[in-house]
């Protein structure tokens, strides 16, 4: 018998360990619930783990076996199961998040263990160590062979479990509604935006109007599924080349984008991979320090979404409400923060890790210190303008007023103009709703000297 060691991998098909487990023994599942390392995650994003774990069980039932789960240690656990069934070992994906890759590392020591890399594309190990951007990397991550989906176990492969032994999966409250979780609920999320939108993705990924119209269809919002491994990589990637192959036109461009976009999930696990520190430390090494301010009444502003800059403001209340933000605001909330507060990287993504439910330690450090302009970019110092950005992606004010309702009265065009506004105007239109609490030339230039200093270009 092999035992197989469920993690971030909360699904039977395309599982490249459970696979390898079942390829030539009856195997076991076995899900460790680790309090430690829940706890460094925000509660929403427990509760719909769970939810997943409790999903998954009921497949494994379906399949006439069941999901053990215990509750400790996972190399105590996992020893103690695999001397009560005699297992001849413990397979398991491979995690590149320094916490999982500890605890993997004790699991080594305590049984005899086979890893997986199932949660990329492309093994880390098989590309350079560093690319000095997104292009370098995604030429030789483009050149790499990509494996097909793995197989899904035959239920005879399955051990059957006494009905007595396989142990409870705690409950956690959520603040928030949670989307359905499993493998079905994101299959049919990926059905509907395969079907309604992946031939216009590159043309309506942006589009904020859309965002709240059509938010499965203008983009695929997998990403809680990605993130909790309740649908595989290779499953996703297989589906949208398939459809890539059989498209022509603008519907193949739109296709490719969609599959491009991929590999940015996949530099960010490059970097982790290779840089175990890129949660806690700057990436990149700058001569001088950068002088972060310390204003703790702007981030409280920033988190509450009462920054007097409607993109922003929108966003951040999206993430609040919803534990999901888009991905056109989220760059803006981060680039505003980091850069017109000048609040440090590493405080806003703390904050996103307790909110989101789409948290994924490679993908929400990664893109913070790209925007931050401390990880890997083709530019010095990247300052996105929240004003012309909203004039770019939300001139008709749909998202904004979707979620500040204090502007719903305010002309979509005093509402993208809202920072430069007069302060009676402002008083006017929306008293309720804050003035911007910096000003948006003068943040600007102190951003762009601030990083200069770091630079060692001033």
């Amino acid at each position: 018998m092999h035992v197989f060691w469920h993690q971030r991998d909360l699904r039977i098909p395309d599982n490249r360990g459970l696979a390898a487990a079942a390829a030539d023994d009856t195997t076991l599942p076995v899900y460790v619930v680790d309090p430690d390392l829940l706890k460094q995650i925000g509660s929403r994003q427990r509760a719909f783990l769970l939810e997943g774990v409790r999903a998954l069980r009921e497949r494994y039932r379906d399949l006439g076996s069941d999901l053990v789960v215990r509750s400790g240690a996972p190399a105590e656990v996992l020893a103690d199961l695999r001397e009560a069934t005699d297992a001849d070992r413990v397979y398991y994906n491979t995690h590149y998040r320094p916490a999982r890759r500890n605890r993997q590392r004790r699991v080594d020591e305590a049984v005899p263990t086979e890893s997986v890399t199932d949660l990329v594309l492309v093994n880390p190990a098989r590309l350079d160590s560093e690319y000095p951007n997104h292009s370098r990397f995604y030429d030789d991550w483009q050149a790499a062979s990509k494996l097909p989906p793995a197989a899904t176990p035959d239920a005879d492969a399955l051990a059957s479990v006494a009905a007595d032994t396989p142990g409870t999966v705690p409950a956690v409250d959520a603040d928030i509604d949670l989307p359905e979780a499993g493998y079905r609920a994101a299959r049919e999320r990926y059905d509907r935006f395969l079907d309604a939108g992946i031939e216009t993705y590159n043309d309506t990924r942006d589009d904020m109007r859309l965002a709240v119209e059509r938010p499965v269809g203008a983009v695929s919002r997998l990403s809680p599924y990605l993130a909790a491994g309740m649908i595989g990589i290779r499953e996703v990637w297989a589906d949208a080349t398939e459809r890539y192959d059989a498209a022509t036109g603008n519907a193949r461009r739109n296709v490719g984008k969609y599959r491009y976009e991929l590999s940015w999930r996949e530099q960010n696990y490059h970097l982790l991979y290779h840089n175990p520190t890129l949660l806690v430390e700057n990436y990149t090494q700058f001569p001088n320090a950068i002088e972060w301010e310390t204003d703790d009444d702007h981030f409280e502003a920033w988190k509450r979404g009462e920054t007097g800059y409607p993109l922003i403001d929108a966003g951040m209340r999206q993430l609040n409400e919803e534990g999901y933000i888009h991905n056109r605001p989220r760059q803006n909330v981060a680039s505003f923060l980091t850069k017109h507060l000048l609040t440090d990287w590493r405080k806003g993504a703390r904050y996103f890790t307790r909110q989101l439910i789409d948290h994924d330690p490679a993908s929400n450090h990664g893109n913070w210190q790209w925007i931050a302009s401390t990880g890997t970019d083709s530019v010095d110092v990247r300052i996105f303008d929240p004003v012309a950005q909203m004039s770019k992606y939300d001139d008709g004010a749909h998202y904004v007023k979707t979620y500040v309702p204090e502007l719903r009265d305010v002309p979509a065009d005093e509402v993208v103009d809202w920072p430069t506004l007069s302060r009676a105007d402002r008083e006017r239109l929306a008293p309720e709703y804050p003035h911007p609490i910096v000003d948006r030339n003068e943040a600007y230039d102190r951003a762009q000297r601030v990083f200069e200093r770091a630079l060692g270009k001033r």
